[in-house]
């Protein structure tokens, strides 16, 4: 007999066999036992309920009957096939039907047996069905797992359903597999832990979220089960950050020297805000340590990172180093690089760009006066990181809109000293307070959490399509005082699935009710030329035009104080985030300035929340947290790359006191044990071991 273990491949399982394990592996990823048994149910039902047939209605949600099959049959042919079954209590009859599985069902169904159905009932044609219904033979003698009344749901597809797989099938598998796991599961969280924070054991926990007692056991499995998710993330992040500022010696930066000062006393175009003044001073601590800095600044739209990342860079120039800052995107590198040179204005600071654009002859110049340490500052997208990029000293990374480079992206930086140069990355993406903990847990964070004076903030209005010659009008107004006008499209062509207003045709109602040569019209979208692109934006920075048509290309990257109103056609259409980032293009002067958000009357009560959260608030913070509880960890940005939030139960939006309680436990172990070497602390040396087997502890003291 085998002896099995968590990684006997699912096809040993009684019930699976080759077939089935095919198509479990390919629709839900699960490989192994130990998969399965970490494949949660999603939703609990009470299945302690029954109805009669003469009691079910259209608009009830699935519920169960018990009835006697009566007659099945395939009707139709090739893809109209389906498969109708007759099914009858002693209040009436109904029909199940079947679009899919039938070569399954066939073999299985049993004619002239009792049956508990469970599924959603609807009217066809005046008569009573049930599509896709959940079978299950009735035997009143059989022991059931768990309690009725919290009878677990899995989330299931199609395809899993033509094998029987539906999630009665899975909850079959589970109820197989989850004796012999408890018996065979280890602990992986210390027993000290356990009982300090009033947690199951690892064994109870798995038997409890799959088949509850009561609702009490199941709230307990699901708090140890989402704390042991959000506890080994923490461990492995904060274990990164002891080896980083201990393994990793970095530049110091131990003077404020003639560039930041002159800089400083001259050259700020407004006076730095508290929360500039405090980032700074975070920064300047990192920066004085010896160990490489790794800070993530956080800062709403035109809350004025770009200063606090050339004063950073000035400080790195003043302790003999050099600097780069690397962009996304051409326009976005070209826009900092534009804004840095009218700050350096008359310092001797040396500063250049480097995109793909970049012609060759200039190229082979910048990177003989890179290597010379004649230019002090580089500013550029994706080309920083070619191996023909040499730094004499690079002291400092800044890296912008972060969250588009990969790890690795950023680590060629790293490798371009001997020192690793301190790492400062930024964003005007708000991140949840549970998700910076959760996704950049290794990184200290900064937020400038306040605008600088002068700064008006944005109001924000929701109009539907009737009000357009209103909008139209409005804008008028503004560009009659000399103001610019952003409207924004979410496609370029109008497109066969969605009916959205797209740019093509916003560009032709446009030019009928801003007639040539009163009006001029930018367009810029993705599918031009970086060439194309930043000729039509240079026209609108430089006030040649008064419109700017565009997709959301210039999300990022677009600074004209003159801009005071920003129009988002189809606004239901974008992400939380996304409308925040528009939005911010506008409010960058000292004037008014207004984001019209333009949709139709027909909203989903998401899309309607979303709008209604943009008019309430200009807190991108607030805002993040509430895009976080509709979208999910998973959909902000970035977060698919990081293979950090492989979540399986926990939620960010909802387990926020769970997620801290485990952060500053970690913290807690690191100070008094950072090598994990006390006996009570081994569980969790294995564990990191088994994660990381290159991990080098003699580092850590």
């Amino acid at each position: 007999m085998i002896e099995h273990s968590f990684h006997t491949p699912i096809e040993y399982l009684k019930g699976v066999g080759p077939q089935r394990a095919d198509i479990i592996k390919k629709e839900l990823n699960i490989f192994t036992f130990g998969d399965l048994i970490s494949y949660y149910p999603f939703r609990y039902i009470d299945r302690t309920r029954f109805y009669k047939i003469n009691q079910l209605q259209p608009d009830l949600p699935s519920v169960q009957v018990i009835g006697r099959l009566l007659h099945v049959e395939t009707v139709g042919q090739k893809r109209a096939k389906r498969l109708v079954a007759q099914f009858k209590d002693e209040t009436g009859t109904m029909e199940l039907v079947w679009f899919q599985g039938i070569r399954w069902l066939e073999k299985g169904l049993k004619v002239g047996a009792v049956y508990i159905i469970f599924g959603k009932p609807t009217l066809f044609k005046g008569l009573l069905s049930m599509t896709h219904p959940e079978m299950e033979l009735y035997n009143p003698t059989a022991k059931k797992t768990g309690n009725p009344s919290l009878q677990p749901v899995y989330r299931s597809t199609e395809k899993l359903k033509q094998f029987s797989l539906d999630s009665k099938g899975i909850q079959r598998l589970q109820e197989n597999l989850i004796t012999w796991a408890i018996k065979k599961v280890e602990e992986n969280i210390p027993e000290y832990i356990l009982k300090k924070h009033h947690l199951l054991e690892k064994g109870a926990a798995l038997l409890s979220i799959h088949f509850p007692s009561n609702q009490q056991d199941l709230q307990a499995a699901q708090k140890r089960l989402k704390f042991e998710e959000l506890f080994f993330i923490q461990l492995k992040l904060l274990k990164n950050k002891l080896l980083q500022t201990q393994k990793f010696k970095g530049h110091l930066f131990d003077r404020v020297g003639a560039s930041f000062n002159l800089f400083y006393k001259d050259r700020l175009p407004f006076p730095l805000t508290n929360a500039q003044k405090r980032v700074l001073k975070e920064i300047r601590h990192d920066t004085h340590t010896g160990a490489q800095m790794n800070r993530l600044l956080q800062g709403d739209v035109g809350s004025g990172k770009t200063v606090v990342a050339l004063m950073t860079m000035l400080l790195a120039v003043d302790n003999g180093c050099q600097a780069c800052m690397m962009a996304p995107t051409e326009i976005l590198a070209q826009q900092h690089y534009n804004n840095l040179a009218e700050l350096l204005k008359d310092l001797p600071v040396s500063l250049k760009l480097l995109t793909g654009s970049t012609p060759k002859k200039e190229r082979l110049l910048m990177h003989q006066s890179l290597e010379s340490g004649d230019l002090n500052i580089l500013v550029g997208t994706h080309a920083l990181i070619e191996d023909v990029v040499k730094f004499k000293n690079l002291g400092i990374v800044v890296i912008d809109e972060q969250h588009r480079f990969g790890v690795e992206q950023r680590a060629k930086l790293w490798r371009k000293n001997a020192i690793p140069p301190h790492m400062l990355v930024m964003t005007a993406t708000p991140i949840p307070r549970t998700l910076a903990m959760t996704l950049y847990g290794d990184l200290d964070v900064s937020v400038i959490d306040e605008l600088p004076a002068g700064r008006k903030p944005i109001k924000t209005l929701h109009l539907f399509e009737n009000s357009r010659l209103r909008m139209f009008g409005f804008m008028r107004e503004e560009i009659a005082k000399g103001r610019q006008v952003y409207i924004v499209y979410p496609l370029i062509k109008e497109s066969e699935k969605l009916d959205l207003m797209h740019l093509e045709a916003g560009i032709e109602a446009l030019i009928r009710e801003f007639p040539l040569p009163d009006f001029r019209i930018s367009v810029v979208h993705g599918k031009m030329t970086p060439k194309d692109k930043e000729f039509e934006m240079q026209r609108f920075i430089k006030g040649e035009t008064q419109l700017m048509v565009a997709t959301t290309v210039i999300e990022v990257g677009v600074n004209v104080p003159n801009a005071t109103v920003m129009i988002i056609e189809n606004a239901e259409r974008f992400g939380l985030s996304q409308l925040h980032q528009l939005r911010g293009r506008v409010g960058r002067g000292g004037e008014q300035s207004f984001c019209i958000l333009m949709s139709s009357k027909k909203l989903s009560k998401e899309g309607k929340l979303r709008l209604e959260t943009m008019v309430r608030t200009n807190d991108g913070f607030e805002i993040a947290e509430t895009d976080l509880k509709l979208r999910g960890p998973g959909d902000i940005a970035g977060t698919q790359q990081s293979g950090i939030l492989d979540l399986k139960l926990a939620d960010l939006s909802t387990d926020q006191t769970i997620l801290l309680e485990a952060r500053n436990l970690v913290i807690n172990i690191f100070k008094n044990d950072p090598n994990l070497a006390a006996p009570q602390n081994l569980l969790l040396r294995k564990y990191l071991f088994k994660q990381n087997p290159g991990i080098s502890w003699e580092k850590i003291s």
